[in-house]
């Protein structure tokens, strides 16, 4: 038995931040019913856009969709909006990511269907919020998550363009977000008998993922710049490059405490006596001198020589990998699920279940599989199904 077995989720949404979470929930035995434009989610089509046949492969749309049943209603109708009216009714959870003044337009604001359905509960996943004076702004993460919340500009030296994160990288926080939302409404509606409405935002949750430096920020009045790699305040928590051309950070947080074992590692216990590292406070001021003596140190071996050293010694780092490394990473494998009707594997959800183990997932459905299966469940007749097709 799956951990939501028994949920059903209406999903109206499209692209990653909101169908991110019902995703999950799918994965986790939850009945996703994923409505769809006659079109389609566009991110189905992502690929054609940028050129390539219909046949590419959409690993993207996958991971946030498989395991769903997908129904096929054309909004503008008024019928098409009743026979949705009916499913919703059968519904723990109503998802969505269509901004606001779209969703009243349609009848399917919170207000209207937490006023129609007391036991909803409605998951509202927006760029900027329900309310406030950029209610209706159209956003992606790039703009609400990456520029909005600050985290561009954290991210490079002050001199430096500002830059993207990767793609999706903000929505899926943003949907882990919405679904741990939503999963605390479930449990409180045990409890209360009643839904209510969990709002997300991808310009909260990015405020939320540099949440320590705002609250520098907030409570200073400034925050720290982001220096290059050469002058990082902390060469302990660092990137170094090895004589193989390989990059690893070192994860000494603890600097007093992690500074020993390192120079005994890397044989260089002179740096203990030098007076420009003996502190903490001498180290930060002396950043770059440091950072230089273990730039020199480190080009003199490669990263699987310096790990054997590391492990011996106890020095807390990580490689750097790329992506195809992870992929053959030993300990990641066990972070990735084979997908029904897929050949290739994809990414797991990024929590385990002691008694329901997730080996496998659902397929990704085409578009409009289920539009029938689902009306019948909800007690349309053939006729009026048919009335329906598109």
């Amino acid at each position: 038995m799956s951990v939501l077995d028994g949920v059903r989720v209406v999903e109206v949404g499209v692209w990653v931040a909101g169908p991110s979470a019902g995703g999950l929930m799918a994965d986790w035995g939850a009945d996703v019913i994923k409505i769809e434009a006659p079109s389609g989610d566009p991110f189905r089509s992502v690929f054609a856009h940028l050129g390539y046949d219909g046949d590419y492969p959409n690993p993207p749309f996958a991971l946030d969709n498989r395991g769903k049943r997908s129904v096929v209603l054309d909004l503008r109708d008024d019928t098409a909006r009743e026979a949705l009216d009916r499913i919703v009714a059968t519904a723990d959870v109503f998802l969505t990511n269509l901004r606001v003044d779209a969703l009243e337009r349609l009848g399917l604001d919170a207000p209207t269907l937490s006023k129609r359905y007391p036991r909803l509960v409605y998951a509202s996943v927006t760029g900027y919020g329900l309310d406030g004076p950029d209610r209706d702004r159209p956003a992606y993460d790039v703009g609400a998550f990456v520029a909005r919340a600050g985290i561009a500009d954290l991210m490079v030296p002050s001199d430096t363009p500002p830059l993207n994160l990767r793609g999706g990288f903000g929505d899926h926080v943003t949907g882990l977000s919405a679904l741990s939302g939503i999963l605390a409404a479930l449990y409180a509606r045990e409890h209360t008998g009643l839904g209510q409405v969990v709002e997300c935002s991808l310009l909260q949750a990015g405020m939320y993922a540099v949440g320590w430096d705002l609250g520098m920020q907030l409570t200073n009045g400034k925050v720290q710049k982001t220096y290059p790699r050469s002058a990082n305040p902390t060469p302990l928590i660092n990137s170094y490059r090895t004589a193989d051309d390989r990059w690893f950070f070192l994860i000494g947080l603890e600097a007093d405490r992690h500074f020993p074992g390192l120079c005994a590692a890397i044989e260089r216990p002179d740096l203990l006596t030098d007076e420009r590292f003996a502190t903490g406070g001498e180290r930060v001021r002396n950043r770059r001198d440091l950072i230089a003596e273990f730039d020199r140190v480190f080009a003199t071996r490669t990263l699987d020589e310096w790990a054997e050293v590391f492990d011996q010694r106890d020095v807390w780092f990580s490689a750097v990998q790329t992506l195809a490394q992870v992929t053959e990473d030993p300990q990641a494998q066990r972070a990735l699920i084979e997908v029904e009707g897929m050949e290739s594997r994809s990414v797991a959800p990024p929590a385990r279940f002691s008694a329901a183990p997730l080996t496998k997932t659902g397929p990704v459905p085409a578009l409009g599989e289920h539009t029938a299966d689902v009306l019948r469940d909800v007690g349309l007749t053939e006729s009026e199904i048919e009335a329906l097709s598109v």
